[in-house]
């Protein structure tokens, strides 16, 4: 009897390693053969999806722009007659949870869903192509993408990972040190324009020099923190440097500092100093008279990190912090290394210059006298 052998592959990801607190996401590929026996030998079709040879595809974007989330399909034998399979997209968020579906499609005939209504579409450049096109992207649309293609009775699917590139930065509530609860902590990054960090990015901050001793929550309901320079409140001189994890917390009963992402900068932040300084009503109202709003943490960070904003002068936040930005360090300027320094949360009536922030629609009516508040 005529027989099929149908290739699977089985992609094991749940395996977490730790050396020295760092953690290694492993990817084991197994390699099956079923046969299968028919009667008839027109029976004998395969669905392969070429992605499940390239276990967890990871794509990066920055938010504001575009990402091709890779999939691909073909039929063994090759079909004669071209017919129609069902394609759908679904996402695991960063913070785990129950899969979203982001499109379906039949033929030409496709449907987005939810937030990514009008963001989404399928490539479909040749036969077999299913890969989605994602415009506008957002901080929240980083996860785990699936492409299922269905056919009949017959269905295969892969992942594709989607990471936001941008800047990790630590934050903590404006009463000190602890006090933000997971879903706190939810509020607290994106009232600064950022969401919360997940532990890719704060591993690839921690491999670009991140070192914070305070513990903080990430998108996945663990708490980390990240170090280079090994020292003895931060887990001792006997373990080396790596990001540390104290596991998956109690998401209402404890509480932390919190570790924020923010991604590419919409617009333009700057220093503004009147005659004087300030209070803290005095600058949000200097900003807005000046055509713009104080800025938030999150995009004090994205203008350090993307715009090499560098000032030395101390500044109001949103939030009511006062900070300022270094990427030349220098003399009576903070640290040795670049970053964005903090004077924490001072009393209100304290004077200080304010940090403003223009969007690109704000810019873009900003008289020529003003053209340097917007580059």
């Amino acid at each position: 009897e005529p027989t099929e052998t149908i290739g699977v592959i089985l992609t094991i990801f749940c395996l977490s390693l730790s050396f020295t607190h760092v953690h290694y996401n492993v990817h084991i590929t197994v390699d099956l053969q079923i046969h299968k026996t028919f009667n008839n030998r027109q029976n004998i079709v395969k669905i392969t999806l070429s992605s499940l040879k390239t276990v967890q595809t990871m794509v990066f974007a920055s938010s504001g722009g575009n990402a091709t989330l890779p999939c691909r399909f073909w039929f063994e034998p090759e079909l004669s007659l071209a017919r129609e399979v069902r394609i759908k997209w679904s996402r695991t968020s960063a913070a785990g949870g129950p899969e979203d579906d982001v499109l379906v499609a039949i033929g030409n005939r496709s449907r987005s869903f939810g937030n990514f209504r009008g963001r989404v579409h399928l490539r479909q450049d040749s036969a077999g192509d299913a890969a989605l096109i994602m415009t506008e992207l957002q901080l929240n649309d980083t996860g785990r993408y699936r492409c299922e293609v269905v056919d009949g009775l017959e269905d295969r699917n892969s992942a594709v990972h989607l990471e936001l590139r941008g800047v990790v930065f630590p934050y903590q509530h404006p009463r000190g040190r602890y006090h933000l609860s997971f879903v706190g902590a939810q509020q607290a990054c994106e009232e600064q324009d950022a969401t919360l960090a997940t532990f890719t990015q704060l591993f690839q901050s921690w491999k670009e020099g991140l070192n914070w001793c305070n513990a903080g929550w990430l998108a996945d309901g663990t708490v980390q923190y990240p170090i280079t320079r090994p020292r003895e409140p931060c887990g001792g001189h006997g373990l080396g440097p790596g990001v540390r994890t104290y596991g998956r917390r109690h998401q209402h009963m404890h509480r932390y500092d919190v570790f924020c992402f923010s991604s590419s900068l919409r617009g333009t932040v700057y220093f503004l100093q009147p005659s004087q300084k300030m209070n803290l009503t005095e600058a949000r109202r200097t900003c807005q008279e000046d055509g713009a709003h104080i800025a938030k943490v999150g995009q004090l960070y994205a203008a350090w990190k993307f715009r090499s904003l560098d000032h030395c002068d101390a500044g109001w936040l949103a939030d009511g912090s006062v900070r300022y930005p270094i990427t030349r360090p220098r003399t009576n300027c903070g640290d040795s290394e670049p970053g964005v320094r903090s004077f924490g949360f001072p009393p209100p009536q304290h004077k200080h210059g304010v940090y403003c922030y223009k969007a690109e629609d704000q810019c873009s009516a900003t008289s020529p006298l003003d053209v340097t508040k917007c580059h």
